[in-house]
């Protein structure tokens, strides 16, 4: 872009940040939320669990390895838009195929650059996660009208989204090595890596839509089922509560994570609340109750599960425990039944751009299916 466009940042609560455009001109809305990874933004932007929110990148500097064909998490770029304060000049990278802003142009992906992000995320933390809107170019406009058309959008509260990108049809992907399990993975929001762990391990994948069946489910054979990460307000997930109650009546072996923790934690029938900001980053310590292991965790979420640590709890499945807990605010970070056939977490251990503390989960469902 050889001229830079002025471009503003709206918040719910009347709040303008100026900046220049980055990335494709127009119009976007979403929940803006920030994320404090220092690395991995492409990863971050291709993440379905992003899907209707404007992302603040907490680094001071984006955009310096540029964008590669081997990092995204799904096939596009799902964020509503990007702001960050200080674009790399250029891409130095020798995998980078081409520049951030121009994939996010080619993507149609509306961003700004030149925010002063620590006072935006500083307002985030004390105002919370709120509506907002990206503007550039033609759809500039006076104040009053950019806030009506950011307050106007729908909230996240309530958001049922899970559908939206998920896979329509039935894919597998193959084991590297014998096959050992079989495993089916309800996509509520996916992400490339998780697969690519699970086949690590011996185990064939079958990602199947979020609006399957349990028969089609038992269809596959399955010797573990697997809920996935995703976007939007888990108290809006009755049919994935309901497919999930009942591969607990089946007795199959269940592992989630991040949405799919939620999801577990819900057919347990525990409730589900909206954070004030969420947590975004990827160096979150997770505190696991049972044996006091500390594993600095990646993670993306705006809700949580209702518990406290070591909290146990009857279930139609069995007595069911919190598992984990975030050791910087007490949050539930995973949830589990305590005969051992069904866990989940908050986090992800899948988390392509690191760290790789929390790995050792996928082992935890080989061995879970090894002795079913």
């Amino acid at each position: 872009m050889t001229k830079q466009e002025a471009a503003a940042l709206v918040l719910e609560d009347g709040r303008v940040f100026r900046g220049t455009a980055y990335g494709a001109l127009g119009e976007t809305l979403g929940e803006a939320v920030f994320c404090t990874a220092m690395t991995g933004y492409q990863e971050t932007l291709t993440d379905p669990s992003y899907h209707r929110q404007i992302v603040v990148a907490a680094a001071p500097q984006i955009g310096n390895t540029g964008w590669n064909d081997e990092d995204d998490e799904s096939a596009k770029i799902w964020v509503a838009g990007y702001v960050v304060r200080d674009p790399a000049r250029r891409a130095s990278n020798w995998r980078a195929t081409t520049t951030l802003p121009d994939e996010m142009q080619r993507q149609n992906v509306v961003g700004i650059a030149g925010v002063d992000t620590r006072a935006l995320v500083r307002h985030l933390r004390t105002r919370g996660s709120m509506k907002a809107g990206i503007f550039s170019g033609p759809a500039l406009a006076d104040a009053e009208q950019l806030l009506a058309r950011v307050t106007n959008q729908p909230s996240m509260l309530g958001a049922d989204l899970a559908e939206e990108v998920s896979t329509n049809e039935l894919y597998t992907i193959e084991p590297a090595g014998e096959a050992r399990f079989t495993v089916v993975a309800v996509d509520l929001g996916i992400k490339t890596n998780t697969p690519r762990m699970f086949a690590e391990r011996g185990m064939r994948v079958h990602v199947v839509p979020s609006n399957v069946s349990l028969d089609q489910i038992k269809e596959l054979k399955p010797d573990g089922v697997f809920l996935s990460n995703g976007p939007g307000d888990p108290a809006t997930q009755d049919g994935a509560v309901a497919l999930t109650q009942g591969i607990l009546s089946e007795g199959l072996p269940l592992f989630g994570i991040c949405f799919g923790n939620q999801i577990l934690g819900r057919a347990l029938g525990r409730s589900t609340y909206k954070m004030k900001f969420g947590h975004r980053g990827i160096n979150i310590p997770v505190v696991e109750h049972g044996t006091g292991r500390i594993s600095i965790t990646a993670q993306n979420h705006g809700f949580a599960l209702e518990g406290e640590r070591g909290e146990q709890f009857d279930t139609p499945f069995g007595k069911a425990e919190v598992s984990h807990v975030c050791a910087n605010d007490g949050t539930v970070e995973g949830v589990q039944l305590v005969d051992g056939r069904a866990f989940s977490v908050q986090y992800h251990p899948e988390a392509a751009a690191g760290p790789h503390d929390a790995a050792y989960l996928f082992d935890r469902f080989a061995g879970l299916m090894e002795g079913a």
